[in-house]
């Protein structure tokens, strides 16, 4: 019997060895952590359960047969986070590149298998070369039952993925299709195809970075929620965000104990909208104010920065936030903030996530790259995102509610719970210079009239109390009070049950 117990620790001590020690340290040349190192940063201490340690691969070809390490590139398994179940899987650089086969496919496959029929997130630790070039097929094959199961968990347990190396050609889509995708600056980068491709194919001299780092993708691309410093900063991130999120789609996010009156009153926020209609504010100064403990949590912080995305909590729940940033593009909206806001309102609704909007919007940005870019469809998505949702939705407007863009932003004709206005709410059809402009067309040549027709527009309509008058607005409240009354209003949604006509799935304008 010891010397099968000590056979079993000797095949355990090579498996977490991976590629060998001389492959490890180069892994930490390069300021990378190992496969194993990272889950035990992600996961609370001692809690790793570990699938398929001694599998290996079946290849025959290229005198793969020779070299069968234990794992086969990848570790699987559960644990947890915060004393809440996740699954795992970590690719590991140092055998075969994370190189994914038929066998490291099947590895992951398993536990995505296991987090939809347990119903507890997946989270994916990305750092591999791509597809294992001697399975030729098979390795694709492998790719495409990884992608199905991503297709399948959406919307029913979150998915998460970290990249934490490359990620490249195939390997990208299947991060593509999960909730969250977190990148770390200089160490990471995706792309389907990659520089020296592009060098050949379109002439185009592209480093790897510039092509798909992750400065590239959280500013520019959208594909990327989050860029950190280092591995460990990146999974420290990730055991916040799983903070916020449910296991799975049946059940309620946590709630977490708060030390922050819900009743709390703030007076500095009765001047946080300046005098001067046309002058910025800082839209994150009213959420940290609204949120326990100030806590924000940012998703695409960096992409898209006129509208606002990320999570809060109001008496310990957790709440989505959408919100208009008045002081990037006048809090426009535009294609790109359009597209943003609708994926994330659209994941607040799969999990049962309230979804709390602050509005401050002047309307679309017009111009002709606007229009030529589709930013008729990519609105219709953030509209189409509110008007689908049956989670709780509460909505303040705290200065311009514009045209098209008032409607859009959860306002209460797409069945908005809770609306209520500030009193420094203007809430028309366009600002009162354009709406003068062309009620008076004729008085166009004389500035006094033209001047007292504005006047008079702003007066009647400049307002929040049209659209109180009509039972679009439920109540005009004290900006001071907006914590209060929004932790009221979420609190009396918390048992509301809505469900949409019955259809085999929605055909959002994508």
């Amino acid at each position: 019997m010891d010397n099968i117990l000590q056979e079993l620790e000797a095949r355990r001590e090579t498996a977490r060895l991976g590629g060998g020690q001389r492959r490890i340290d180069s892994q930490h040349a390069r300021a990378k952590l190992t496969a194993r190192e990272r889950i035990e940063l992600l996961l609370d201490e001692g809690s790793f359960e570990e699938f398929d340690m001694f599998k290996t691969h079946r290849c025959v070809e290229f005198g793969m047969e020779e070299q069968k390490p234990a794992g086969d590139g990848v570790v699987t398994g559960w644990g947890t986070i915060n004393g809440r179940m996740v699954y795992v899987f970590s690719q590991d650089f140092t055998v075969f590149g994370g190189s994914l086969s038929e066998t490291h496919a099947q590895k992951i496959c398993k536990i995505q298998d296991m987090a939809v029929q347990n119903g507890a997130p997946i989270i994916g630790l990305n750092d591999s070369g791509g597809a294992r070039i001697q399975e030729g097929v098979d390795s694709l094959a492998g790719y495409a039952e990884v992608f199905q199961r991503n297709i399948m968990a959406s919307g029913v347990v979150p998915q998460i993925s970290v990249i934490m190396g490359p990620c490249a050609g195939g390997a990208v889509y299947s991060p593509a299709m999960t909730d969250f995708i977190f990148m770390v600056k200089d160490t990471s980068y995706m792309f389907v195809t990659g520089p020296d491709v592009v060098k050949t194919v379109t002439n185009e001299v592209v480093t790897a970075e510039e092509l798909g780092g992750a400065s590239t993708h959280t500013k520019k691309s959208s594909v990327a929620d989050g860029a950190f410093e280092n591995d460990v900063e990146a999974l420290r991130e990730v055991r916040n965000l799983v903070d916020f999120l449910p296991l799975n789609n049946r059940e309620k996010p946590p709630v977490r104990p708060f030390f922050d009156d819900p009743a709390r009153i703030d007076a500095s926020l009765d001047t946080l909208v300046p005098e001067n209609p046309n002058t910025p504010y800082d839209m994150k100064e009213l959420i940290h104010k609204i949120a326990d403990e100030s806590d924000f949590y940012e998703i695409q912080e960096d992409y898209a920065k006129n509208i606002i995305t990320g999570f809060i909590r109001m008496e310990g729940q957790t709440v989505g936030v959408v919100a208009n940033q008045p002081m990037v593009l006048a809090g426009c909206l535009d294609i790109d903030s359009s597209r943003k806001a609708a994926r994330f309102v659209r994941f607040c609704d799969c999990f049962e996530i309230p979804i709390l909007t602050l509005v401050d919007v002047p309307g679309f940005l017009p111009g002709t790259s606007q229009e030529y870019g589709g930013v008729i469809k990519h609105g219709a998505k953030l509209l189409f995102a509110y008007g689908e949702a049956t989670v709780p939705k509460v909505t303040v407007i705290t200065r311009k509610a514009y045209g098209g863009a008032y409607d859009v932003m959860a306002s209460k004709h797409l069945r908005g719970d809770f609306n209520y206005a500030w009193p420094s709410a203007e809430i028309a059809v366009m600002g009162a210079k354009g709406a003068t402009e062309i009620i008076h067309r004729a008085d166009l040549g004389d500035a006094d009239k033209i001047a007292a027709h504005t006047k008079n527009y702003e007066d009647r309509f400049a307002n929040p109390f049209v659209a109180a008058e009509r039972g679009f607005i439920d109540e005009v409240i004290m900006p001071q009070s907006t914590r209060r009354r929004v932790a009221r209003a979420f609190a009396s949604l918390r048992n509301k049950k809505l469900e949409n006509p019955w259809k085999k799935h929605d055909n959002i304008p994508l």
